[in-house]
């Protein structure tokens, strides 16, 4: 959302110029008629559902990201995220930025505008109504996002369970001890210190996750084939 509508157009006319001659020739479909009209909310419809699956994924590491600065008690620290357009956790926002990284990295933006020019071989623009089993995979495919998020978080949640059973251990050994004041500083020291241990395996993660995205896209577009 922070990227001006221009810059996306432009973006959009620059793929589509890179695509068009690569791309099997259209049925003769008149643009100014009702029947063009149609057609056109349904390649819309099949763009939707890409850009959908795919995001899915970085769904799935938002809810991490969401899940990890709970544990660690920094859900109350926010800071703009430019994607969705509002306040998002740090964590969340940290672990947002790298898998962006990652994804670019891994050539992610290369091997979603090859699956678009592969999905006019599965869907060509004809005036032909859509596979429901499609809209179903999708729906199915949300699931995805939980499960995903909560085992990418899983390491910490464990590491903050032993952390939170220590300190109510502590508590009742000496009921004096002030354990907001203590308990504090020591989760978000724990909490960092097992990020840090775990960044090393979230790119391997970050990976298959992209790589899920990209199947569902291909069962998305098999499902969506008349």
């Amino acid at each position: 959302k922070s990227v001006p509508a221009r810059v996306r157009l432009g973006l959009g006319v620059v793929v589509t110029v890179a695509l068009a001659p690569a791309l099997p020739a259209a049925s003769g479909i008149d643009p100014g008629s009702l029947v063009g009209l149609l057609v056109l909310a349904q390649q819309m419809l099949i763009g939707i559902a890409m850009g959908f699956a795919m995001r899915l994924v970085f769904a799935a590491v938002d809810t991490a990201g969401e899940v990890i600065g709970f544990q660690m008690s920094l859900s109350f620290a926010t800071a703009f995220d430019p994607q969705n357009g509002g306040q998002s956790a740090v964590i969340q926002e940290f672990l947002g930025l790298l898998a962006t990284l990652t994804f670019l990295a891994v050539d992610g933006h290369l091997m979603l505008i090859a699956a678009l020019a592969k999905s006019f071989a599965f869907l060509p623009v004809v005036a032909k109504p859509l596979g429901a089993a499609g809209w179903g995979d999708l729906a199915r495919s949300g699931a995805y996002v939980f499960a995903a998020g909560v085992m990418l978080a899983l390491p910490l949640i464990a590491t903050m369970l032993v952390t939170s059973i220590a300190l109510g251990i502590l508590t009742r050994a000496a009921p004096a001890l002030n354990i907001f004041a203590v308990g504090f500083p020591i989760t978000l020291t724990v909490g960092f210190a097992m990020l840090a241990i775990s960044l090393q395996y979230l790119s391997p993660n970050f990976q298959r996750f992209f790589m899920h995205g990209m199947e569902n896209i291909d069962l998305v577009l098999r499902g969506l084939a008349p």
